[in-house]
């Protein structure tokens, strides 16, 4: 008798263990599926999203739409970093060359802070000198697409020329292999960003932008200033244009302004989320 009850503890014990590792098993492939994106677009959502922000007070972080921010981090982009350390990341957009660059990488060196620069096919292909000396200077280069068109308007093939096109002539030009994306004009839908991350790419959005990239609404300085500094927040991912006058007069004040509050500029490549 004695045997046949310790027979039946193990036997209990082993249906007992084999139904919690059962139920950890399908657990881990719910999670898993979670997780798990999509690799056919037809499907998906087209629906154009445009970026926005809506700011808050006291350097907190801004509301970037809650669905939004959920589709970006669902396919893993980047859109704005950990709430409670204060890296920042800054971020340029450049379709043409007006003239500034030069003297925003001479500040970014002086500075020693390292920067992404999203390049549309037509900087690269007429500043091919401007764009050595970023990858030279330790920054990166990011694809902005090869015209600059708004991706959900694009079919599925023209998406991926926009893309792949301009990554090949960059490696080709400087041996160089771009990771990072920003939709042109801030506009995606989940089939686009479906698209670009199958392709290999991040896609990068931003926290902190002003209205910088108008070139009619220059000499503003203080005003340019007071909208990067009254809104920095940690993990701000910071969106400038390289066209516009004011952001290359101010950058080396609000640089070091920016580190005076205890913030600290990282790279994409450091990004925390």
């Amino acid at each position: 008798m004695k045997k046949k009850i310790q027979l039946f503890l193990i036997v209990t014990i082993m249906v007992f263990v084999i139904g919690i590792g059962m139920v950890k098993t399908n657990q881990i492939e719910e999670e898993s599926n979670k997780n798990t994106i999509p690799t056919s677009v037809s499907n998906l959502s087209n629906k154009k999203i445009g970026w926005g922000i809506k700011r808050e007070e006291n350097h907190l972080q801004p509301d970037l739409g809650s669905k939004n921010k959920e589709l970006i981090d669902t396919y893993k982009g980047i859109a704005m970093g950990n709430n409670q350390k204060k890296y920042v990341y800054l971020t340029f957009d450049e379709g043409y060359e007006a003239g500034y660059t030069p003297r925003i990488l001479q500040v970014l060196k002086e500075n020693n802070v390292k920067a992404t620069f999203f390049l549309t096919a037509h900087y690269v292909n007429t500043q091919e000198s401007l764009v050595k000396e970023m990858i030279e200077d330790g920054h990166i280069i990011g694809n902005h697409t090869v015209n600059h068109k708004s991706m959900p308007d694009l079919e599925e093939e023209k998406v991926k020329s926009e893309v792949m096109d301009l990554h090949t002539v960059v490696f080709q030009k400087f041996g160089y292999e771009m990771k990072y994306i920003r939709p042109p004009k801030g506009e995606f839908s989940e089939r686009t960003i479906n698209i670009t991350n199958n392709l290999g790419y991040v896609s990068v959005m931003w926290s902190l932008a002003y209205d910088d990239w108008d070139e009619n609404k220059q000499d503003r300085e203080e005003y340019a200033k007071k909208k990067i500094l009254d809104n920095i927040h940690p993990g701000a991912v910071i969106l400038l244009h390289g066209n516009s006058k004011d952001n290359t007069n101010i950058l080396d004040e609000v640089i070091k302004e920016v580190r005076n509050m205890g913030y600290e500029f990282k790279s994409l490549d450091e990004f925390e989320r």
